[in-house]
């Protein structure tokens, strides 16, 4: 008798916890004995590739990679297939809905089930797709923490640890020059990681997406820390800060989303020109903290929510995608994991625990 087939695909940015999810995926396939599981390379790619690029992943292929940074079947940001890039013969690129291709494609190669394990935009091609009649699963995967319907997504947290042990360094630094260092972090839209990061580091100032912060504000609470001695500062800003009420970063062809990057600088020369005569300092995390082995708790998140995928392909609950909420690993439908972005809400604890201890958003 054989065996249903599962395909896999893991989309968008690269993330801390994705192998171990494929690892918990074919795991569980294995031990049901009904499933075998292959995987699409770099996302949905590998399926509108000619010829496709799929490969079976079995124990032996999984074995140990739960320890291992990336994702052993790759991932693109490059590849939604409803609004995919097309190199026409002048050079120039062209953007088709290649959805129904991919669903037909993906049938006629036998596979009955998909698990798209992605973040938000991710989630919204799955609900896309599912709409259009594939049978498909989501699991939330983001550093950013930017999915509403789960309290936690899998490499956020080794996300925060990285940020916060790179802080750590830099406060010695500060310290010994008399600095004012920024740190500037990860997060696209949503202040999550910098929030995070400057609460465990122990930050003067946290300037994050949602709390727009003043110049003037900034430069007092510098100055107040020279003044009372101190002699140094430390800024956690989030890529999406916005400088004058704008994102900065830039936008380049066939990437659906701009590329943030710089707002860390900004702020400096901002600084600089408003008059702050001390030493500035930045540094950009980036891809670092995509990068490297997850922490323990990631890796058991990310081994659960594997699991509960692929219990939701067995049962038949495809258009749903597992979520984290109240310390339990369950679903929700895809329609509601994508209705709203997860930002930071200004009456969020952890805005109110950063308050109380002296930390400033920059605003008065």
């Amino acid at each position: 008798m054989s065996k249903k087939k599962l395909l896999v695909a893991t989309g968008g940015g690269d993330c801390p916890g994705l192998n171990a999810v494929i690892r918990a995926i074919v795991k569980s396939a294995d031990r049901n004995g009904e499933w075998e599981v292959y995987g699409s390379m770099e996302a949905f790619n590998g399926v509108l590739e000619d010829p496709p690029e799929i490969v079976h992943l079995d124990n032996d292929r999984v074995q140990g990679i739960h320890v291992k940074g990336g994702t052993i079947i790759k991932t693109t940001n490059k590849g939604n297939p409803l609004n995919y890039p097309i190199q026409k013969e002048n050079g120039e690129t062209e953007h088709i809905d290649l959805s129904d291709k991919l669903i037909e494609r993906i049938y006629n190669m036998g596979f009955e089930a998909v698990i798209n394990i992605g973040g938000d935009g991710s989630q919204k091609i799955s609900k896309a797709l599912f709409d259009k009649g594939l049978n498909i699963v989501g699991v939330p995967k983001t550093i950013d923490n930017d999915l509403s319907s789960t309290d936690l997504t899998f490499g956020f947290s080794t996300a925060v640890q990285i940020a916060t042990d790179s802080f750590d360094k830099l406060v010695t630094t500060a310290s010994s020059h008399n600095r004012v260092m920024i740190l500037e972090v990860m997060g696209r839209n949503a202040g999550w990681i910098a929030l995070h990061t400057a609460i465990a580091g122990g930050a003067e100032l946290c300037l994050i997406p949602e709390v727009p912060f003043k110049l003037e504000t900034i430069a007092n609470v510098i100055e107040s820390r020279y003044d009372e001695g101190t002699g140094f500062v430390n800024i956690v800003i989030a890529e999406g800060a916005q400088m004058d009420g704008k994102l900065v970063g830039r936008k380049e062809e066939g990437d659906e989303n701009i590329k943030l990057g710089g707002v860390g600088n900004a702020l400096r020369f901002a600084l600089e020109d408003y008059g702050v005569k001390h030493d500035i300092r930045v540094a950009v995390l980036g891809h670092i903290q995509r990068g490297g082995s997850p922490i323990a708790f990631d890796r058991i998140l990310a081994s659960a929510f594997g699991v509960r995928a692929f219990e939701l392909v067995r049962d038949g609950k495809y258009g749903h995608m597992v979520n984290y909420k109240n310390n339990l690993v369950s679903y929700t439908t895809l329609a509601d994991a994508t209705s709203s972005y997860n930002f930071v809400e200004v009456n969020n604890y952890l805005i109110n625990t950063a308050k109380s201890i002296g930390l400033s958003f920059g605003v008065k």
